[in-house]
């Protein structure tokens, strides 16, 4: 099978090249070929003599997720559009001594895809080009909710609140099993202050009714609870109106990516191993990386 594999690309690299010599744009030969455009200006970078010496590499070396590519494969044909990322954090939650770089993840998912014909849906990722804040000076907050698949196959209906530090993107989420209330908002503003080691000097929310009650005249009303815990802790808080999408895109992000990559076929058992696995992955994934914007650590960064 291996050598079969690697005798295919060899196939696909000379079809591309023929086809490009006939005239044919790097789009319609990638459709003619069902491939993908990333995949054609892959194989026309590389000469006939780098191919050779490519495939004749890949028949013979040894992978260093070759030992997992079974486990890897079930979760990609149970999962066909989990992404790269969540396969990397899969694998290091379940081997915590398993250190492995993104491209190398990507690389060997991507070879999977084609070996096995499992295709993937994507979309768009929405580009951020909002000016960063100085350290320390915002957290965003939000709330999102999902349907997860029980260990009994049953449906449980989960909400979260997310915080992001908006300069450094460092990150903190909290999970219920039921609706939140004031109480609760109040109770993770405290465990997200412990865990970002200090208060920002702005808060930014949507219009959410947990925190506010109503606009007047262009004054927000908070609920009575969260008015007198905004005057208990001194906060400064900044409540995002319709008109203004930007000023919170980075926490919607953060809500995205949650979803994407912690939540995506996770199995829900109960509410506080959920809340665990949150907090280990935010340590291992969710604030561990680079950020992809701003190319700096995503770290507490308060002052």
């Amino acid at each position: 099978m291996e050598g079969t594999v690697k005798v295919g690309k060899w196939e696909m690299y000379m079809e591309i090249k023929q086809l490009i010599k006939q005239g044919f744009s790097k789009t319609k030969v990638a459709e003619k070929l069902g491939v993908s455009r990333s995949t054609v200006y892959r194989n026309l970078e590389k000469s006939p003599s780098e191919m050779a010496e490519w495939v004749d590499f890949l028949k013979t070396r040894r992978k260093k997720l070759d030992p997992y590519k079974e486990l890897i494969l079930s979760w990609l044909r149970e999962y066909p559009n989990m992404s790269a990322a969540q396969v990397q954090d899969w694998l290091e939650e379940k081997y915590e001594s398993l250190k492995i770089g993104e491209s190398t993840v990507r690389a060997f998912v991507r070879e999977l895809r084609e070996e096995y014909q499992i295709e993937k849906e994507t979309s768009p990722r929405d580009y951020e080009a909002i000016p960063d804040l100085p350290v320390g000076e915002q957290i965003q907050v939000d709330f999102g909710h999902t349907k997860q698949k029980t260990s009994d196959n049953k449906d449980a209906k989960l909400n979260f609140i997310a915080f992001v530090l908006a300069n450094s993107r460092y990150k903190y989420q909290e999970w219920l099993d039921r609706p939140f209330t004031t109480q609760d908002v109040i109770r993770a503003h405290k465990n997200a202050f412990k865990w970002f080691e200090g208060i920002p000097r702005e808060l930014v929310y949507d219009q959410d009714s947990l925190i506010v009650v109503s606009e007047n005249g262009g004054d927000l009303i908070l609920t009575k609870e969260f008015q007198q815990y905004k005057e208990t802790r001194n906060l400064k808080l900044h409540v995002r109106r319709k008109a203004d999408p930007e000023s919170k895109g980075k926490i919607e992000n953060v809500v995205g990516f949650i979803k994407h990559n912690f939540v995506k076929h996770r199995v829900f058992h109960n509410i506080d191993s959920w809340n665990e696995q949150g907090w280990r992955w935010l340590n291992r994934t969710g604030n561990y990386k680079i950020h992809n914007t701003t190319k700096k650590d995503q770290s507490k960064c308060f002052p």
